[in-house]
């Protein structure tokens, strides 16, 4: 099992483009939604923040379907890999339809209850209804990911992901200035209806050609293993979304403008963590292959590559996060409240990219190992520990939005904290299917 240089960079690069081709999209779309005023910007905040915590709790279908196709493809069970697909692909569709159904009628409530302002929360509800349409084909894009991944494969993501991304960028403009931020939504929805497809019609090929015998059809011993895998990272997914969810609360009841300027930041971090996790994709790919075909040695091999490209990643992103502090919040909003808004916390951003520098890395070798319930625990006692206090003194001395970032941060060095000592302790390297 080759876990050089070679080998990482030629599984991170293709995922770098994919992990950054989505965020890069928000960021697209951010920016023309912000040119319509900030009342529109904090409806786009409020909608984006809300279907993030739908789509993200299933996380498990990308990684926890890496980490079980990779230990398969590994011990040399091609089918195996790809049978895990299949299952994690009608789980996608069987949930993400009832999650859409359930999004599209709770949107009005929702929206209301979190922007605490009808002229924002209007917006946002018609936004999130049309929204509601991208769940299921963006959990199984996850699906497909998580399955591709696990077998080393990061090309065919790559092509599926900007077959999405690159036509619907050409549509933002128009649907924005014609439909206003209701036209942001269609347009995200057919992009992810194409990838969603491409991913579909790749698993029914690669079936015909590797396939056992088996049949196709939702199969309970195999999906509920990867749903007990899943609970985990479920609960780990949520202690994420209950962090960013209370962030926006406290954000909105700061005003429209420190809304917007959380809107604007959490994208950049969501880019940021991305970037960065795609080096840890692929630790996760081959931290998991290593560990089917039984070579410990491998995966530290793995680990200790990853860290290095990713520290290097993190210092490099967090220095130019620095040296445009003041020419890149003028790219998303010409309102100055909004831009002042940003001030403070831009310098948390940069703190916390270098942090999870490497956070992310040993993150993607736990979950390539399986490790997934010792991440669900760190992340917890994470935020009880380290945000949520933060988020409570922000809200009691009134520090507005640079509290809100500074919870985040503590939430983030606490984690680093419990993924560097597990790593050290070696717990997570066990070996086999």
């Amino acid at each position: 099992m080759r876990a050089d240089v070679r080998s990482v960079l030629g599984l991170a690069l293709p995922a770098l483009a994919v992990l950054s081709a989505t965020p890069l999209y928000l960021l697209w779309d951010t920016a023309w939604v912000g040119r319509l005023g900030p009342v529109e910007l904090a409806a786009l905040a409020t909608g984006t923040t809300v279907l993030s915590q739908v789509t993200t709790q299933l996380t498990f279908l990308s990684y926890g379907t890496t980490g079980r196709a990779a230990r398969r493809y590994g011990a040399g069970d091609r089918a195996g890999a790809v049978y895990e697909g299949i299952q994690a692909t009608w789980v996608a569709v069987a949930v993400g339809t009832v999650l859409a159904v359930t999004v599209h009628f709770a949107a009005g409530p929702v929206t209301a209850w979190l922007a605490g302002d009808s002229q924002v929360a209007v917006p946002a509800a018609r936004w999130l209804e049309v929204a509601s349409l991208v769940v299921a084909p963006a959990l199984t894009v996850m699906a497909g990911n998580g399955w591709l991944r696990g077998m080393s494969d990061t090309q065919r993501p790559l092509w599926f992901t900007l077959a999405g991304v690159v036509p619907t960028a050409f549509l933002v403009p128009w649907a924005v200035s014609r439909h206003g931020v209701v036209g942001s939504a269609w347009a995200t929805v057919v992009g992810e209806s194409v990838t969603a497809c491409l991913f579909l019609a790749c698993l029914v090929v690669t079936w015909r050609h590797t396939g056992d015998g088996r049949s196709v059809r939702p199969t309970w011993s195999v999906i509920r293993p990867q749903l007990a895998d899943g609970r985990d990272l479920v609960l780990r997914s949520l202690g994420f979304q209950v962090a960013f969810v209370s962030a926006a609360v406290v954000a909105a009841r700061s005003g429209a403008a420190a809304l917007a300027a959380h809107q604007v930041l959490l994208q950049l971090w969501n880019l940021l963590t991305l970037l960065l996790d795609s080096v840890a994709v692929a630790a996760q790919a081959l931290v998991g292959a290593a560990l089917g075909a039984g070579s410990v040695a491998a995966s530290r091999e793995v680990a200790r590559t990853v860290l290095r490209f990713s520290v290097g990643a993190g210092l490099v992103l967090a220095v130019a996060l620095a040296c445009g502090a003041g020419v890149v919040p003028g790219v998303f909003t010409a309102d100055a409240g909004v831009r002042q808004a940003m001030a403070g916390p831009w310098w948390i951003l940069v703190a916390m990219a270098v942090t999870g520098g490497v956070v992310f890395a040993l993150d993607g070798v736990l979950l390539g190992a399986g490790d997934v319930a010792f991440l669900r625990t760190a992340t917890i006692l994470s935020l009880v520990l380290g945000f949520i206090p933060g988020v409570a003194v922000a809200g009691l001395t009134g520090t507005g939005l640079t509290g809100v970032w500074v919870g985040l941060l503590f939430f983030l060095v606490l984690r680093l904290v419990a993924v560097a000592l597990r790593y050290r302790s070696g717990k997570w390297a066990r070996t086999g299917v």
